[in-house]
């Protein structure tokens, strides 16, 4: 494939290859070469062997052919009439071209390839780099964070630029989410909640499988921590016990059970798992990653939910929908019980979202499934990750919504699809989604608003939803931007395009995703250049284990990072080839974040 002159531009260093045959007489241009991102590929398909011979770009461009050449071939002296004198290459010269500030993998925040870096009796990292490419000189001051996982607003200022852009917090709305302790769940003969105990009422199943014909059976069972190695169905949600006793979603006071989760399981009447990208049924213990956005955590109690649904209606929008739907009739007669009570508050989670004028706008997109299908979402609805109220991002046409970050922390979006159970955001991760507590709590940024933005089936209806978006993104007149898609594949064709309106647009723009190895991008843009990863797995896959390569703290630490570099005009090296979590823990260090242990097989219990 043919190179065009701006890539050419940037890759004057790189062996010069023939794209296609060319004749005796060929004056050598850009679209005469091949890409040289694709050489890595070539040469593991066996389809490219360079030469030690081969000369690079800069010193044929222009020349002439003197036989006729082959495709895939090094150009080498004997083919040309001359060879382009350039500046004779300085052994040392690549590690000092690599001073500048870096991206060096599909995934996180930059590395500091440094000349110098001390630690000062400040509490602070000093480090100097003497020459980069487009800086004179540049000093970085990064605080230290010792402990454990530093919290994504403690991201590391990387300029003065973002230091003068400080503004003033002004607060438009508050919420106040109240976390009522739960210390045991009970199936008995009537739902109420006291002394910290939920009861419910097992004949209540009855009652909730009415709400719609395709669910043809339910089931509850309580899931006890120290008893989590049990055989469960595939994993279709993680639901947390939520409701509103003052205001609407967003605003006013919300309780929250804790220390209890709803998981909803399903099969269909055939016993086929109600899963879409791979499925999670196993043993919990080995199936969930436990303390992650969207999952239990460590100590949680687990109520499950079974549904059984109509016979081939698993892989259609209605069936899955009917499984949510039923189990959402047993939680809001929880939910309603949990209004009354009045039980201990562990804790009081205090969520605002403001303004601050004069610093870098920056907006979050989240791009959600909505092929139709069983791809789908439920928006808005009246209780805090409930059904009821809400409208189908599909039958919203998957155009762009915007939501304030209280809103998305009250329960706004309740996740209905049913993609790979590694990567799939369930209802729980989006109430605590750690890039929307990041960017709100950030002082160094104001952020305007989530956008969420479905993923059509149909490429034209894809490109349509995308120009929606680029419109918007144009009218908030933004300094930058966060991306991120769950699953891999067709929604990465949305993804791309996505970063594409915001990069044309001049908008600096991070992309983030499970890419890895199975998932590796299968298009992409001039402007997919800040990507940040999020796979956890050791081989680079989708494991089946739910919850396991979505957006952590870490990762969002690192996105946010990551776009404070853009917005101040650091420059970001191509990404590797080859996905390597090395990089993810040379980043993860620099900010003071823990380790990525990557999973592997059957280790999780």
């Amino acid at each position: 494939m043919s190179i065009t002159q701006e890539t050419l531009q940037k890759h004057l260093k790189d062996p010069a290859i023939l794209c296609c045959r060319r004749d005796k007489g060929t004056v050598i241009s850009a679209a005469d070469l091949e890409d040289p991102g694709l050489f890595d590929d070539m040469q593991e398909a066996g389809l490219l062997t360079l030469s030690p011979d081969g000369l690079r770009i800069e010193q044929v461009i222009g020349r002439t052919l003197l036989q006729d050449t082959e495709a895939l071939t090094s150009i080498t002296k004997d083919v040309l009439d001359s060879v382009n004198k350039t500046e004779d290459d300085n052994a040392s010269a690549p590690a000092e071209s690599k001073a500048e500030i870096s991206e060096v993998a599909v995934s996180a925040a930059p590395v500091f390839s440094s000349s110098a870096a001390r630690t000062g009796g400040d509490g602070m990292i000093h480090i100097e780099i003497g020459k980069a490419e487009k800086f004179e000189g540049l000093k970085l001051d990064v605080p230290v964070i010792s402990g454990g996982a530093a919290p994504a607003a403690q991201a590391v200022q990387t300029s003065q630029a973002l230091e003068e852009k400080h503004g003033e917090k002004k607060v438009i709305r508050r919420l106040l989410k109240k976390h009522i302790k739960i210390t045991d769940v009970k199936l008995g003969s009537k739902t109420s909640i006291k002394d910290g105990v939920i009861t419910i009422d097992k004949s209540i199943v009855n009652k909730a499988v009415k709400e719609d014909e395709l669910c043809k059976s339910l089931e509850l069972e309580v899931i006890y921590p120290d008893k989590r190695h049990i055989y469960t169905e595939t994993i279709m949600d993680v639901c947390p016990i939520a409701t509103k006793v003052e205001g609407e979603i967003g605003e006013g006071i919300t309780k929250v059970a804790d220390g209890v989760v709803f998981m909803l399981t399903g099969v269909d009447e055939d016993g086929v798992q109600v899963h879409e990208f791979g499925s999670s049924e196993g043993y919990l213990d080995e199936k969930m990653y436990f303390g992650h956005p969207g999952c239990a955590d460590k100590d949680d109690i687990i109520i499950r939910c079974h549904a059984v649904i109509k016979r081939l209606s698993g892989m259609t929008r209605p069936g899955p929908f009917a499984a949510h739907k039923c189990q959402d009739y047993i939680i809001q007669a929880v939910r309603d019980q949990l209004k009354e009570y009045n039980g201990e508050v562990v804790r009081e989670e205090v969520c605002e979202d403001v303004r601050r004028s004069g610093n870098p706008r920056v907006v979050l997109v989240k791009e959600i499934m909505g092929q139709g299908a069983m791809h789908d979402n439920v928006l808005c609805p009246t209780e805090p990750c409930g059904i009821l109220g809400g409208q189908k991002n599909v039958d919203c046409g998957n155009v762009p919504i915007m939501l304030t970050p209280n809103q998305v922390r009250d329960g706004s979006i309740h996740a209905l699809t049913c993609i790979g159970p590694a990567t799939k955001e369930m209802t729980r991760h989006y109430i605590r989604e750690p890039l929307v507590e990041g960017l709100a709590a950030d002082t160094e940024l104001d952020l305007i608003g989530v956008v969420f933005v479905g993923s059509p089936q149909v490429n034209d209806e894809k490109l349509w939803v995308s120009e929606r978006l680029g419109s918007m993104l144009e009218s908030l007149d933004l300094d930058g931007i966060i991306i991120t898609t769950e699953g891999f594949g067709n929604n990465h064709i949305d993804f791309i395009q996505h970063i594409g309106q915001a990069g044309k647009r001049g908008i600096p723009v991070v992309g983030v995703s499970f890419c890895a190895y199975q998932g590796q991008l299968v298009v992409g843009n001039e402007y997919a250049k800040a990507m940040v990863e999020e796979n956890m797995d050791a081989g680079g896959f989708e494991n089946d284990i739910a919850g396991c390569s979505c957006v952590t703290v870490e990762v969002a630490a690192r996105a946010i990072q990551m776009l404070k570099n853009v917005m101040s005009g650091v420059e970001i090296k191509p990404a590797e080839k080859k996905w390597s979590n090395d990089v993810i823990n040379t980043n993860n260090k620099l900010l003071g974040l823990p380790e990525t242990k990557l999973v592997e097989s059957g280790t999780l219990h």
